[in-house]
């Protein structure tokens, strides 16, 4: 009976995929030459990147920071929504928001990457949302930590993931699903200074805007944007990994389609400056005076804290120190970094790569994965002095 059920379930699957054929593509590299194309436009226009010259503040304003939406944003009220914390749990949960906000509250500040984000800059470019290098942005979390949530429900001896599932409802490439991602245990219960996870309800100090999960999302500190799942209501702890589509088929480092890959989870080194000087509206090329010029920007690391920014006027032949900020905000926020230039006459190109703790350093090259994914290549600003 449970073979026939196994059967009947891949058959299931197998048609809804068929289905799907004529609206959800599978996922592919841009042909030579191909480029940007109205379903990627589509995108772009749907999810923004954070304007570079807001790298001057501490604390990304909500409508600044980068956005990612998958499906849509889903409708959603605080009156009704309810969080349920089930499966291998001694004592399943269901809260309500109110609840949830009377629990201990935390805030921790996070800066948040997408995963994807410099994959336009990638040759060939896989077909995706064509982030530059502009997906990021850091903001004040408020909410209660994970492990508050699981040590009430009592997690079983034999948990090893928690399963996170936002209201967001879609298909992609032929699989139509909720967006649902996982944490092992050891990282869903981590706590402060390490990655401590929040199920927040509040951004810089005010509820979540609807484009940034509410009523309540997933907060998961160092990692990529993916691991930070909006609109949540459901958290179920397995005995068993997940094995959903966005767990193992989309973000994973694969060089071809037929790879297992590895997933995608940690943010790499990147640093990224504020451009001088003013803008040629369409190329973003910038324009400067001759004489000193103040370069400065932000720089951060989900794996290690940065510990070097590096500046370059000559497009990296040549590098120069900056000075870095203390890290005042915890050690899942971006430092700030600044150091002195003299702009003399003509062209130049900007360069700056972070380092971390352990070593990482932003590459000026960046290898090619077939999902654009951690592309950290260093930023280059294209500067005219005159």
């Amino acid at each position: 009976m449970a073979a026939t059920d196994a059967t009947d379930a891949t058959d299931n699957a197998t048609d809804a995929r068929d289905a799907f054929a004529e609206v959800s593509a599978p996922g592919r590299v841009a042909a030579p030459d191909e480029g940007i194309g109205h379903e990627e436009l589509a995108l772009a226009a749907r999810n923004h990147g954070l304007p570079l010259e807001a790298l001057r503040y501490d604390v990304t304003p909500p409508g600044l920071h980068y956005i990612l939406v998958h499906y849509d944003i889903p409708a959603a009220d605080a009156d009704t929504w309810t969080l349920k914390v089930h499966g291998r749990v001694r004592t399943p949960l269901t809260l309500d928001l109110a609840t949830l906000r009377a629990l201990p509250r935390v805030t921790h500040r996070v800066t948040m990457e997408c995963a994807g984000n410099g994959r336009a800059r990638l040759s060939p470019r896989p077909v995706s949302q064509p982030w530059l290098v502009e997906a990021v942005g850091t903001a004040d979390w408020t909410g209660v930590p994970l492990r508050t949530l699981l040590a009430e429900a009592g997690v079983e001896p034999d948990a090893v993931e928690a399963v996170f599932t936002g209201a967001d409802h879609g298909v992609e490439r032929g699989v139509e699903q909720d967006y649902a991602r996982s944490l092992t245990l050891a990282d869903a219960t981590a706590a402060a200074p390490g990655p401590e996870v929040l199920v927040a309800y509040e951004m810089n100090g005010a509820p979540l805007p609807p484009q940034h999960g509410y009523p309540v999302r997933l907060i998961v500190p160092g990692w990529y944007g993916m691991a930070h799942v909006k609109w949540l209501t459901d958290i179920e702890l397995t005995d068993t990994p997940f094995t959903g589509f966005q767990q193992s088929v989309a973000y994973r480092f694969r060089q071809s389609p037929d790879e297992t890959g590895e997933p995608v989870t940690r943010i790499a080194p990147r640093a990224l400056m504020i451009p001088p000087g003013f803008p040629d509206f369409m190329s973003r090329t910038r324009v400067v005076r001759p004489g000193p010029v103040r370069l400065e920007g932000r720089a951060w690391s989900g794996r290690a804290p940065v510990t070097k920014v590096e500046v370059s006027a000559d497009d990296g032949a040549s590098w120069q120190t900056a000075e870095l900020a203390a890290p005042e905000s915890g050690p899942w926020s971006w430092r700030h970094w600044h150091t002195p230039w003299t702009a003399t006459p003509g062209r130049h190109v900007l360069t700056v790569r972070a380092t971390d703790a352990e070593g990482a350093a932003q590459p000026l090259t960046q290898p090619w994965n077939r999902g654009g994914f951690a592309n950290n290549e260093v930023q280059r600003i294209p500067v005219v002095c005159q």
